[in-house]
């Protein structure tokens, strides 16, 4: 079972990873808005490109967004005195597992299964 002091040591980097993310949304607004045609620029290579980096940034705010649910849902748990419990047996997630990736919300059983 996780003592205070780890849980503690979760919840400041979920926090930190967590504020990372939202400073990686603020950085890639620019490259997420809409592309316009810019008539100085050469050709249509010029807006497929445009198009594929608007493209590349959208997916990657996808996975930021799913990130960051996964670190939420985790500080939830740990508001709810729940973190370290997998969330269909009930049984403690190994440690080793939660500081591979603190937002795992299952244990390896029932990951497999």
């Amino acid at each position: 079972m996780l003592n205070v002091a780890q849980i503690e040591v979760f919840r400041d980097r979920l926090l930190r990873e967590r504020a990372e993310l939202l400073r990686e949304d603020a950085q890639s607004a620019e490259d997420r808005g809409t592309v316009i045609l810019d008539q100085q620029s050469v050709g249509r290579l010029s807006r497929m490109d445009a198009l594929q980096r608007q493209a590349m940034a959208e997916a990657t705010q996808r996975r930021r967004n799913a990130r960051r649910r996964r670190i939420d849902g985790a500080l939830q748990r740990i508001e709810e005195d729940e973190f370290g419990f997998c969330q269909d047996c009930g049984d403690e997630i190994a440690f080793a597992r939660l500081e591979l990736d603190p937002t795992v919300p299952v244990c390896v059983s029932c990951a497999r299964g």
